[in-house]
Order: C-alpha cells, then structure tokens, then sequence
C-alpha cells in the first residue's frame, strides 16, 4: 500500500473510527446519568432486565394488596364501630328492665322506662343496619365476610368472618319487638341481655383479631414492598460517582479524538506541497 495516498487517508479513517466509538461509549453514559440507570432496556442486558421487570411488577400488584388490605380495615373498624354502640346500648337496655324489676315502682314509672327502652332497642337495628363501608355491612342479619388479598398473585387471601349483631339474630337474641309491663318480665329481660352483652362482646373480640391479623400482613406487604424496591435498585441503579468520572474521561477523549482526526486530515494538504 503506497504510504501517501490521495484515494484512501488511513490514519483519518482509523482517527474517525475510535471517534465514534467514543461518542457511542459518551452517548450511553450520558442516557445512564438522565435515567440514573444502567439498564434501562433488555438490550442493555436481557437476564437482569426481566429480572428487574418482574420484581417491578410485584412491587405494583403489592399496591393492590395494600388497597384490599386498607379496605377490609376500614370494613371492619366501622364493623368495631356498631358493635361497640350496641355493647353500650345494651348495658342501658339492662340498667331500664333491672329498675323496671323493682316491684314497689308505679306502673306510670315503668311505662316511662318500657319507653326508654324500647328507643334503645330500635336504636340497635338503626346501628346495625348504617354500619356500612362502601356497601359492605359485616353485623347486619346475612351481612358480608372479608376476603383480603394476601399475596401478588391473588392466590391467598386474608378472611374475617361477618357477626351478626341485628335484634333476634345469633348475638343479640332480644326481638325487635322486646317490651315489658310489669316487674317480672322486665326481670325476665336482665338474663337475656347478660347473654347478649356476653356475645356481642365476643363478637367484638373476633372482629379485633382480625382486624389485628390485617394490620400485621399490611406492615409485612409494605416491608416485602420495601425489599423488592431496594433488589431492583441494586440490579439496575447506576453508580453516579463512577459515571461522572467516566463522563469526565470520555469528554476528554472525545476531544482528543477531534483533535486527532484534524491532523490526519492534515496530510493531503502535505502531499500537494511536493508538487510546488
């Protein structure tokens, strides 16, 4: 190959060639530091990138586990809610039949507690029947058991079962029709409502427990959420301190590169110089 040509300029050529290069090298640390990335798509690397995309799509379906497991919270803190009314009104409905027992009252004082009491009975089935949260009622006759999702894939799910606390029910077997005229069936009432206070406060103990068992499994998710958050940062995050270094050195480069394709290009303007 003749050593001066002017059809073919080797050292331009090869000057140019390391210049792209570089410029490829300085174009994909530039995309590194905008994204603070290293892999941002599978042709960066395939393995960790789906490794990567498919612990990023679990950290989204944990949203959706989080969400249920607020919702079946706040079910049941309304659920906790009812009940605990209907505890407190059920103490009142004993302290009006146990005054109402005392046989040397007069019937115009225990007509008046009979009032009292039947208003405390129907607020019983108000409660029980507007403890609602987004159309779920967990205490009314037939009311809704929680199912909550536990895992990513839908697969597990979290349940607390529905008490009935409606007037007549398994809980609360006063009727809704409940009313007395006299000491001794206001006295037949004081046993009943023992029993009933008894089971709805068992109720209550159940519906606590799983509300517990929900809180628990939410700060799990969130924790498990957290981890996967921080593997995913791990296989793909770029280290910021070495890719402005590398930055560094690149541009410099870069530069050099320019530099060394304007004096290749310098050598044609030598050869016309041995025809003067």
């Amino acid at each position: 190959m003749a050593l001066n040509s002017i059809n073919n300029n080797a050292s331009a050529m090869a000057a140019l060639a390391n210049l792209a290069n570089t410029q490829g090298q300085l174009q994909k640390t530039q995309n590194v530091i905008s994204t603070g990335k290293t892999i941002n798509s599978a042709k960066d690397n395939g393995a960790v990138w789906s490794i990567a995309q498919t612990m990023s799509g679990k950290v989204t379906a944990f949203d959706a586990v989080k969400d249920s497991l607020n919702r079946a919270q706040s079910t049941i803190d309304v659920a906790m809610s009812a009940g605990q009314q209907v505890s407190d009104l059920l103490t009142q409905m004993k302290a009006k039949v146990l005054a109402a027992s005392d046989t040397s009252l007069d019937a115009t004082s225990r007509t008046a507690l009979n009032s009292d009491f039947k208003s405390l009975r129907d607020q019983i089935s108000s409660v029980v029947n507007n403890a609602d949260f987004n159309g779920v009622n967990m205490v009314k006759s037939g009311g809704t058991t929680i199912y909550a999702l536990a895992n990513d894939s839908g697969s597990s799910k979290l349940t607390v079962a529905s008490e009935d606390l409606s007037l007549g029910g398994g809980n609360v077997t006063l009727s809704a029709s409940a009313s007395f005229n006299s000491a001794s069936t206001a006295s037949a009432f004081i046993s009943t409502i023992d029993t009933d206070l008894t089971n709805v406060n068992t109720a209550l103990t159940k519906l606590g427990t799983g509300s517990n068992a929900l809180s628990s499994h939410l700060t799990f998710v969130k924790s498990l959420q957290d981890s996967l958050q921080t593997g995913i940062s791990n296989l793909v995050d770029a280290d910021m301190a070495a890719e402005s270094a590398q930055l560094q050195a690149l541009q410099t480069k870069q530069q050099l590169g320019v530099q060394s394709l304007s004096i290749a290009n310098q050598s044609t303007s030598i050869m016309l110089s041995l025809f003067r």
